[in-house]
């Protein structure tokens, strides 16, 4: 009778040992289990987040290319396209942390953009001082420029443009020796000369004020022409007994169309464009320029003017009417900032203060009258 119980309790024992094996089996299979699952969930959560730091890099390195792009433009501006060069309209933004700086009228003289036409007569404390003869100062940069002759004249600043253009066109394939510099600087003597020739060719004709009105066809008033103002030149294509040169037609020439087609690269602009003059399709701005003999006259401006000039199609004449309703602008090429052009009013003041842009960006300054009684401003980037 007692061997019953026993039994019994070694069966129970067994179930027991059994129930507790079976249990520490189980555990273990669901730590391996929730192990497993937890390494998964790590690997997963791994993946988004190498997912996420990936994106995250692609995302600061596009941020970063845009700002360096972008380099000194508000992030607040219009965004540009981004093909090609194009300007853009910053009129109603402020410059970016405006300082002041002082400049003497007769340092803003000669920056290029002073407007001298027939509605516009040169300054009367213009002053010829600091005009430099082309073929002398060209020489001391490495390459004398052809001229004329000796009595070619123009500012430094124009001076080294059109050197720089002719050099630009000699890098390009072209012998830079066949472009000729003729009737640059006059002086108002020179020009009144001019005029005067012109009133004895037609006084025959005419009398009075169409006397004068038939001769500043030809030549203008003193004091009026582009070529009083020191940064105009015309070009020519010349070279001592070279009949295939000299018989070349400038502007249906390789090196003719070079020049026109990549002058304001180098801060110089095609002056009075006229009626599919110099090229096919080019639209008469003599109305605007006073202009409408053709001439091969290249006006030095600023690589920043002439680039805005270039995108915009606008005369010189046309692109200070533009400054005047549009007087803050961007210009960008293909979505990098390259100038911050900014037109204030100065008066006639001798001295007077100029707004720049306080911005480490900025690599060099330009600023110029206009003729008008304001100052245009260009910041390159």
């Amino acid at each position: 009778m007692r061997a019953r119980p026993l039994v019994a309790v070694v069966v129970v024992t067994v179930l027991l040992a059994a129930a507790a094996v079976g249990c520490w089996f189980g555990a273990r299979t669901i730590d391996h289990y929730r192990e497993n699952a937890l390494d998964i969930a790590q690997m997963e959560v791994s993946e988004r987040n190498d997912k996420l730091a990936e994106q995250y890099a692609r995302e600061m390195a596009d941020y970063q290319r845009e700002v360096e792009a972008r380099a000194g433009a508000n992030a607040a501006w219009p965004t540009p396209v981004g093909q090609g060069w194009e300007v853009v309209n910053l009129t109603n933004y402020p410059l970016e942390n405006a300082q002041t700086v002082t400049m003497t009228r007769q340092e803003a003289m000669y920056g290029g953009m002073l407007l001298v036409n027939e509605w516009h007569s040169r300054p009367d404390d213009f002053s010829e001082n600091s005009l430099v003869n082309v073929y002398t100062y060209t020489k001391n940069l490495g390459n004398s420029l052809s001229v004329r002759d000796n009595s070619i004249r123009l500012f430094p600043e124009a001076a080294d443009a059109f050197y720089a253009m002719i050099m630009g066109a000699g890098e390009a394939g072209y012998n830079y020796k066949y472009y000729v510099l003729q009737n640059a600087y006059r002086s108002w003597d020179e020009q009144n000369e001019l005029f005067q020739n012109a009133l004895n060719k037609y006084q025959s004709s005419y009398s009075g004020d169409a006397l004068i009105a038939r001769a500043k066809r030809d030549v203008n008033y003193p004091g009026t022409s582009s070529y009083n103002s020191g940064t105009t030149a015309q070009i020519i294509l010349y070279e001592y007994k070279n009949t295939e040169v000299n018989n070349k037609v400038f502007f249906e020439s390789p090196e003719g169309l070079w020049i026109y087609d990549n002058s304001w690269k180098y801060g110089i602009v095609f002056r009075f464009p006229l009626a599919d003059y110099p090229v096919a399709g080019t639209t008469d701005k003599s109305y605007k320029t006073g202009v409408s003999t053709k001439l091969q006259t290249f006006n030095y401006v600023g690589k920043g003017n002439a680039a805005a000039m270039h995108v915009l199609d606008l005369c010189m004449e046309e692109y200070v009417e533009y400054l005047m309703e549009h007087p803050h602008i961007a210009v960008f090429e293909n979505g990098t900032l390259r100038y911050e052009i900014y037109r204030q009013y100065v008066g006639d003041a001798d001295t007077f203060n100029v707004q720049v842009v306080g911005n480490g960006n900025v690599r060099s300054r330009s600023t110029s009258l206009d003729n008008m009684g304001y100052v245009i401003t260009v910041f390159a980037y």
